[in-house]
């Protein structure tokens, strides 16, 4: 009887370490609440042609993956891009999650936008800020004629929109 007890105590601590590693390492399945949302209708196409706010332009070429940018120094310091007309790489991202961080996303569930030139890489939120100060982040944010770029700054929220011309 001793060792039916020993047996099962022994198999019951190496079902709760395998437990204990899983929840830990997170191998959880498709279901986890940290995989990014993907909608039930059909990608939207890349973004293609120029896209205008009060602080420069973003030319898209339809690629998914290269954009003509042309920012003011105020945005180009919140960026922390250099200012004036360059050739960026762009993804865009789903926000931070755990344990993984961001992961690539179409733009209609994006949180975020990443702009990188040879030299530097930055991560902008995409959020819309609306007159009350409440924001509304994620999903359809982004969209074909808008790309909302959210600063949290000194003086409180800050939006960039560009819109398709």
């Amino acid at each position: 009887m001793k060792r039916t007890i020993s047996r099962r105590n022994g198999i019951a601590l190496v079902m709760s370490l395998l437990l204990a590693v899983t929840m830990l390492t997170g191998c959880v399945g498709a279901g986890s609440p940290n995989m990014p949302y993907e909608p039930d209708k059909p990608a939207p196409d890349p973004h293609n042609g120029v896209f205008v706010s009060d602080h420069g332009t973003m030319e898209f070429n339809g690629d998914d993956k290269t954009v003509i940018a042309d920012f003011d120094s105020e945005l180009a310091e919140l960026l922390g891009l250099p200012e004036g007309k360059q050739e960026l790489t762009y993804v865009f991202l789903s926000g931070d999650l755990p344990p993984g961080g961001s992961v690539d996303v179409r733009y209609d569930v994006a949180h975020e936008l990443r702009l990188s030139t040879a030299d530097a890489s930055v991560v902008v939120e995409m959020a819309l800020v609306h007159e009350d100060g409440s924001v509304t982040l994620g999903v359809d944010t982004v969209t074909p004629e808008r790309i909302p770029m959210y600063f949290r700054t000194d003086e409180g929220p800050l939006n960039v929109i560009f819109y398709k011309q």
